[in-house]
């Protein structure tokens, strides 16, 4: 296979090396890979259909394709009900099961995460929802024992350690979510994935429609799905457009910690960042909502902002007698 640089892409496209190597970085390019600061592109690689082009899209109602920690479905209605009334972008930096996006669908939007494999799923559902579904369908085909999901667990492994970010990646993260125990995402150090198994051997990984349905959002409107720190994310934010900050949690207590979704976790100082760019948004005139736990570093750290307090629920919490508590939902308009 022969391997061009985005110049040569460009130039075979009649676009900008920038236009290129923005379609590389969101994914939108297949095959292209990063080599230390270089993007290299198949020479036969197809041009992308430009998605600022938006095309004709009926609303249909939309639910996160896994379970996430910290996901937002059930305090849905709260949350739109303290979203701005109009706004330019959307933004959401940790964008997680993306359930408020996935309910607002808003036709321009940046949606980030850390999480790689994440985002590989978003992507392939915005490029190729079928192909996935057919993955899934497959997967699903065969009972899963004990023996199964750590094989299958093993290989999604491997994936991870070659950075092999193709659609059977994308299916064997929807199907292990689904047979893991109570649907949570860890990784260990080495960014491993290390769940146990549910012990449930029957139930689909999938509903189809809704994977479809995502995927024709996705490739129907102006998403830019991006992978990197939230700061960055929404560098380009500007006045009048939103932002919507769903951050890994302050914990409650020393021993609840779900932040290692990913490898680095979300450390004190993270979360004095946030805030910071929280309030640098603010000056720039951005509408900032954010939602996190009812605890006394999060009034401190947001001192002077709207905090409203919400009762939820926290299905990921391991034991069923504290999975309610009180968040916060903060907004600077």
């Amino acid at each position: 296979m022969n391997l061009l640089t985005c110049s040569e892409i460009a130039e075979n496209w009649g676009v900008s090396r920038r236009r290129v190597s923005t379609l590389c970085r969101d994914g939108r390019i297949d095959g292209a890979i990063l080599k230390g600061k270089t993007w290299l592109i198949p020479e036969d690689a197809e041009k992308p259909l430009d998605p600022r082009r938006i095309i004709d899209y009926t609303w249909r109602p939309l639910s996160p394709f896994v379970k996430w920690a910290g996901g937002k479905t059930q305090l849905l209605e709260r949350l739109r009900d303290n979203m701005p009334h109009t706004f330019g972008t959307y933004y959401e930096p940790f964008i997680g099961g993306g359930a408020l996006f996935l309910d607002v669908q808003p036709n321009k939007a940046v949606i980030n995460d850390v999480n790689e494999q994440l985002l590989n799923v978003y992507r392939w559902l915005r490029n190729d929802a079928e192909a996935l579904i057919e993955k899934i369908r497959v997967l699903d085909s065969l009972e899963c024992d004990k023996e199964r999901y750590y094989e299958l667990r093993d290989k999604y492994n491997e994936k991870i350690s070659l950075n092999e970010l193709d659609v059977d990646c994308a299916a064997l993260m929807i199907w292990i979510n689904k047979h893991c125990f109570n649907g949570l995402y860890r990784v260990n150090s080495k960014g491993l994935f290390n769940v146990p198994y549910n012990n449930k051997k029957s139930g689909t990984s999938m509903d189809e429609d809704n994977l479809r349905n995502i995927g024709e959002y996705l490739s129907s409107n102006d998403i830019q799905i991006i992978q990197g720190d939230f700061a960055d994310a929404c560098n380009k934010a500007v006045k009048g457009d939103f932002v919507y900050f769903d951050s890994p949690y302050v914990p409650v207590s020393e021993t609840a910690s779900f932040t290692d979704y990913t490898k680095d976790g979300f450390s004190y100082a993270d979360h004095v960042r946030l805030a910071e760019l929280f309030i640098g948004l603010d000056k720039k005139g951005v509408n900032v909502m954010l939602s996190n736990n009812d605890v006394p570093l999060v009034h401190e750290l947001y001192h002077g902002y709207k905090i409203i307090e919400v009762d939820a629920r926290r299905s990921i919490n391991s034991d069923a007698s504290k999975r309610t508590g009180k968040e916060v939902i903060i907004k600077n308009y």
